[in-house]
């Protein structure tokens, strides 16, 4: 199993939007990597929901909810997408300056490559982030 952060622009697609319709098609992702990412995605693996912009912040946790198929806002067959359903919102969202300040965490993609919108997680940076939304 993979573990994975989805980046999105509140102003664009939200945490919140995604929690009112239960899934969604996680479409327009036109960045190579990102792109391979979501070819590798399988069905039920775990995603956390990052707000990307002002907010810089892990919201929650989504569920990847198909294996990839062709985005379908695209008509180049390079493009691919996966639905996504909503999972659990955590009650305490962690900042990227969190993130930061977590030496565990230094060599994450999420401060590595911060552009990149899918991003592949190992399970030790998941179980780490899971553990910081825990604390009080």
């Amino acid at each position: 199993m993979n573990y994975w952060i989805i980046k999105s622009e509140p102003s664009t697609y939200s945490w919140d939007e995604l929690a009112k319709e239960k899934k969604t098609a996680w479409t327009g992702i036109r960045n190579f990597q990102a792109r391979n990412y979501l070819k590798e995605m399988q069905k039920g693996e775990v995603c956390l929901f990052y707000h990307s912009g002002n907010e810089k912040q892990i919201i929650g946790k989504s569920y990847v909810d198909s294996n990839f198929y062709q985005d379908p806002t695209s008509n180049d067959t390079n493009w691919v997408a996966v639905d996504i359903k909503t999972g659990e919102k955590f009650e305490k969202s962690i900042t990227l300056e969190q993130i930061k300040n977590q030496p565990e965490l230094k060599n994450i993609g999420l401060l590595r490559q911060p552009r990149l919108s899918v991003i592949k997680l190992a399970k030790e940076e998941f179980d780490i982030i899971i553990k910081m939304t825990l604390k009080k």
